[in-house]
């Protein structure tokens, strides 16, 4: 059974957390013009739901690319690992927890620049009477509203340079597995181009486990920050932010129905403002809306909406 790594180690993720946490914000507040702003937060010693801990949700809007986007630390600790935690892994439940992590997404303005989505979190799972249980997870993924197929392989294939050093399977395994993550069963559809995701890390060891993770976390500036940079100067039109809008639409439905971490922190009484902090600004709906043929949108559906092995493509 994976154990407790004890306090000085366990220090040692918090610490590279949050200065992740620095360096990608310090990066976006360069390209886009715009400070973050900072809302720190701490629970109560007295919170009736036993939570403790604190947090720093960084978030930006109406910024110069950026509509709207979130980086966001978190450390708690609670009395009971809510369901989402344990639905894999029902040996755990009933058991306390503590959680740390960063995550984000980011909404550019332009239609042109992707979304995109990262995590990286660490949980211990604890009990009186039994050893500590730990493990690790995370991943990136982008969601493009209209596709670039080189920008498709750049991200894949920095993404797979994140897993390289760790096993010569990693990479085909958690994209896979993020495929398959990603997706809206109710829709029948991906929510994007994929990426990597894995959970449950913890089978390597600690220290590898916690390695594979923050090399997880160090590639993220390398593989989303060239695309935008790309496309951030391309015009549009009411048309493309019509259809940026739409597709929000789908990225909204994810998250509240089927998006494990969003379930974590509702189910565990977290901060709603901090939790929430992915949904977009401007979204829409339509009953039954099909694109036109042979137009852009279109080919968002046919030729990006699907699983490919884009790392390897030529």
């Amino acid at each position: 059974m994976n154990t407790d790594p004890g306090p000085m180690r366990h220090g040692d993720v918090e610490t590279y957390l949050t200065s992740l946490q620095d360096r990608i914000v310090a990066e976006l507040t360069r390209i886009d013009g715009s400070a973050f702003k900072s809302d720190t937060w701490e629970r109560a010693k007295d919170d009736p739901s036993g939570l403790q801990g604190r947090g720093d949700t960084r978030v930006i809007e109406e910024g110069g690319l950026f509509e709207r986007g979130g980086v966001a630390f978190s450390h708690v600790t609670g009395p009971r690992l809510p369901g989402s935690a344990t639905a894999s892994r029902p040996e755990l439940a009933g058991r306390g927890f503590e959680a740390m992590g960063v995550s984000l997404v980011l909404h550019p303005r332009n239609p042109y620049c992707p979304t995109v989505h990262m995590n990286v979190r660490f949980l211990l799972a604890t009990a009186a009477d039994r050893d500590p249980v730990f493990w690790f997870g995370g991943g990136m993924d982008l969601t493009p509203y209209y596709g670039f197929e080189q920008d498709c392989r750049h991200f894949h294939r920095t993404c797979r340079a994140s897993l390289a050093p760790f096993a010569a399977d990693a990479h085909s395994r958690y994209k896979h597995w993020c495929d398959q993550y990603f997706f809206l069963k109710h829709r029948n559809e991906p929510r994007g181009i994929g990426g990597i995701f894995f959970d449950d890390l913890h089978e390597p060891g600690f220290a590898r486990s916690f390695s594979l993770m923050r090399s997880v976390g160090d590639h993220f500036l390398p593989a989303y920050v060239p695309i935008i940079e790309e496309r951030r100067h391309l015009a549009y039109g009411e048309r493309e932010r019509d259809f940026q809008a739409y597709r929000r639409g789908r990225y909204v439905e994810f998250n509240l129905v089927w998006d494990r971490g969003t379930l974590f922190g509702l189910q565990s009484g977290g901060r709603t403002e901090s939790i929430l902090m992915s949904l977009p600004p401007t979204v829409k709906w339509r009953y039954d809306w099909k694109p036109t043929a042979g137009s852009d949108e279109e080919r968002l559906y046919r030729d990006f909406l699907r699983p490919r092995e884009w790392a390897d493509e030529a």
